[in-house]
């Protein structure tokens, strides 16, 4: 894989980082704040409490800083800091909810259906197939196609062996053409009305 320049970039920061440069600590997390951010909105399905996630996964990650051996292996570190954040995040909610105060403290939602399938419909056909991905491998997916990880990296950062990311990889490539190609053999419209012409 190709070294990006972000990837150099970040080595850099984690090495100056680590000698106490506090305003290296402040790139590195400008450097890597939206890439973790949309990692933990992934796994935790709420913008806010990705956010809440995240402040919290930094206090860790520039703790752990000095342990860190290899500069180069920030990005799954990190990513793996984040993950295990965001599981704990997500079991903390579910016990929460679990109990009959909370459930009785929560107000009912109101039914958001019809703005879900427009908010779904908006989206394209590749959003949406990704979308569509049981929960492991549409994280596994977007650390490959979309934060461009290896393999290697991913089971570092979801801390699973790298012959399950694979697996997943492969299951979610198959059920993502599964899915596009019944978009694209879809009928159109072909007859009737020319209503909008």
């Amino acid at each position: 894989m190709q070294r990006d320049s972000k990837r150099v970039l970040g080595e850099y920061l984690v090495m100056s980082a680590r000698t106490g440069d506090r305003a290296a600590c402040g790139q590195l997390a400008r450097l890597w704040q939206p890439a973790l951010l949309r990692h933990a909105l992934r796994l935790t399905g709420d913008a806010e409490l990705a956010r809440d996630t995240l402040q919290e996964a930094w206090i860790d990650i520039f703790r752990g800083l000095g342990g860190l051996a290899d500069a180069a292996a920030f990005p799954a570190w990190a990513y793996r800091i984040v993950t295990r954040k965001s599981a704990a995040t997500v079991r903390g909610l579910q016990r929460r909810r679990q109990t009959g105060e909370a459930l009785a403290a929560e107000p009912v939602a109101p039914d958001r259906g019809e703005a879900d399938a427009e908010a779904l419909a908006d989206r394209g056909p590749l959003a949406r197939a990704l979308a569509g991905l049981p929960a492991a491998q549409r994280h596994a997916m977007a650390l490959f196609y979309i934060d461009d990880f290896t393999a290697a990296e991913i089971a570092v950062a979801l801390s699973v062996p790298v012959g399950t990311i694979k697996t997943r990889l492969m299951h979610g490539r198959r059920k993502m053409r599964a899915a596009l190609d019944s978009t694209t053999s879809q009928p159109t419209n072909q007859g009737g009305s020319n209503d909008g012409i």
